[in-house]
């Protein structure tokens, strides 16, 4: 027989760029493993799961352990497992109880129009699997290949980037997914939402994977698997390219000094990563504290800010106070049944309602302040008066540390730019620094929800109206003599550079990975004639 016929796939881009492999076409039927006994009752099956999730996240940290860690909770949740716990007491087999209430669940948050809530649905997948005791067959995947499926679990995920795969395609999933997520912390190049049928692609044949492109090219012709390799060539340049830039200062081919900061949701996150790749922390999430409907206490959190000064060795810190509602929802603290979260009660608008929490945080921050150069930053700040309160509150915290005699340190105190009225109106605020957070920013000035892929193509970050928000933020900032960052994802996408320093950005905060290239796109920018004083 002769070569097949180039075929083309299209999908949605997830993580990487592209790589070369066989296609390993993973079994879509999922079939009973040998770990669960022959007479296993539904307390059992939950220990097993509750053993092997704890050994999994034994050996996972960041988003993959946070992944695992919601489903070791759910376990132990006695409303979670209410319903089961009544179906068998109406007489149903265990195992038919837990699969049709976890369908059920899964249902719900798939069709919650909440893209976190949707992100979670493959979680539930995940443990219903785990506690049945089912799995795929993931026997004979080879080094290089490029798995193909319907779709992966967090922890299938996990399996399979452990066995130097060169890509993963799944007809379904999502670039905003959990399984996405982990696929761009790990370097996996990753499509998702390939339109065909997985199960009909030739097991064992050669292909390209375009993760950059979102294209699956099955059978590539040899001008394409040219052209192929000397893309992937120039790509591995790059790469090198821009890992010799990560510990470099950031300067562009003018001269002109850039300041590049990093992007940090945990500390558990920061353990493997230089301080000398970064000038600092720009941005660091505190959501994770209150994961699961857990309100950490003051000395917790203490703890944690310290961590985090700690590692950037003098460096400054910023630390976002929590951001919650929107695609956030957090149990015990943000409200139910939103029509539009996006546009309800979130960020500093929520921690205003809740001032104990925001306070107990406020005082956290302060304490921790005394171990390095510590700014707090507020989000979702629409008009002036949210400020003035804001500090309000930061002096109560004060006052309250002093009354019980506990030292602080100093702070400056600033907020996020991600509303359109902030942008236009940033002299206005009493902040001492701005932070501007390029996703909601684009979503609210296009008015294009961000988690909605039939109007992702409207979430240009170069669109004239987002840099003149962007623009007028920094020479507001220029001013008055205050600092203007970029913490949202635009800073951290390497072609965007171009346009935010034109607009006058001179410091970028981005994701740890992104350093060197961010660094290396800012080398090669020289300034347009009269943008320095823009």
């Amino acid at each position: 027989m002769g070569q097949r016929a180039e075929q083309i796939f299209h999908g949605q881009p997830a993580a990487g760029t592209m790589a070369k492999g066989p296609l390993h076409v993973l079994p879509g039927t999922r079939q009973e493993t040998a770990a669960p006994a022959a007479g296993e009752d539904l307390a059992a099956a939950l220990e097993r799961a509750r053993s092997e999730l704890s050994r999994l996240i034994g050996n996972e940290k960041g988003a993959a352990g946070d992944i695992l860690e919601f489903q070791l909770a759910l376990l132990d949740d006695e409303d979670f497992l209410a319903p089961v716990i009544k179906r068998m007491a109406a007489g149903e087999p265990w195992r038919k109880a837990w699969r049709e209430m976890l369908e059920e669940e899964i249902a719900t948050y798939r069709d919650s129009g909440d893209e976190y809530l949707a992100a979670r649905a493959n979680d539930l997948r995940d443990l219903q699997m785990r506690v049945l005791g089912t799995d795929q067959d993931m026997s004979g995947i080879g080094r290089g290949a490029i798995v193909v499926a319907a779709d992966l679990t967090p922890s299938r995920f996990l399996q399979i980037s452990r066995l130097g795969v060169s890509g993963i395609a799944l007809s379904g999933g999502s670039a905003t997914g959990h399984v996405a997520i982990l696929a761009r912390e790990r370097g996996i190049n990753m499509i998702v939402g390939l339109k065909t049928a997985v199960e009909t692609l030739p097991d064992g044949e050669q292909a390209l994977i375009d993760a950059k492109n979102g294209l699956l090219i099955v059978s590539p012709s040899a001008r394409t698997l040219a052209q192929g390799a000397e893309r992937m060539a120039h790509e591995e340049k790059e790469r090198k390219a821009a890992q010799a830039m990560a510990k470099k200062p950031a300067m562009t081919a003018d001269g002109e000094p850039v300041r590049v900061l990093l992007n940090a949701a945990n500390p558990d996150d920061l353990e493997e990563i230089s301080p000398e790749i970064c000038d600092g922390i720009g941005l660091t999430r505190t959501e994770f504290l209150f994961s699961d409907g857990l309100l950490p206490d003051e000395e917790t959190q203490t703890r944690v800010y310290e961590r985090i000064l700690a590692w950037a060795r003098g460096k400054p810190v910023t630390i976002r106070t929590l951001d919650a509602g929107g695609d956030k929802p957090i149990a015990g603290v943000t409200a139910d049944g939103e029509r539009n979260p996006f546009l309800g009660l979130r960020g500093l608008r929520l921690s205003l309602r809740k001032r104990a929490l925001f306070r107990r945080q406020l005082r956290a921050l302060l304490r921790a302040a005394i171990h390095g150069e510590l700014k707090i930053m507020v989000p979702m700040v629409s008009v002036p008066e949210e400020m003035v309160q804001a500090r309000a509150q930061l002096e109560k915290a004060r006052q309250e540390l002093e009354q019980r005699n506990v030292p602080y340190g100093d702070v400056s105190f600033g907020m996020m730019v991600e509303v359109p009225a902030a942008a236009l109106m940033a002299e206005c605020f009493d902040a001492d620094f701005y932070s501007i957070g390029s996703n909601d920013l684009i979503q609210y000035t296009l008015a294009a929800e961000r988690g909605n892929p039939e109007v992702s193509w409207l979430a240009d970050g170069c669109n004239g109206a987002v840099m003149e928000l962007i623009a007028r933020t920094v020479r507001a900032g220029r001013r008055l003599g205050r600092e203007v960052s970029v913490c949202g994802a635009l800073a951290s996408e390497p072609a965007h550079a171009a346009c935010l320093l034109d607009a006058g950005v001179r410091v970028f905060s981005v994701a740890p990975a992104m350093a060197g290239p961010v660094k290396l796109a800012i080398s090669r920018h020289a300034m347009a004639k009269g943008s320095k004083n823009k």
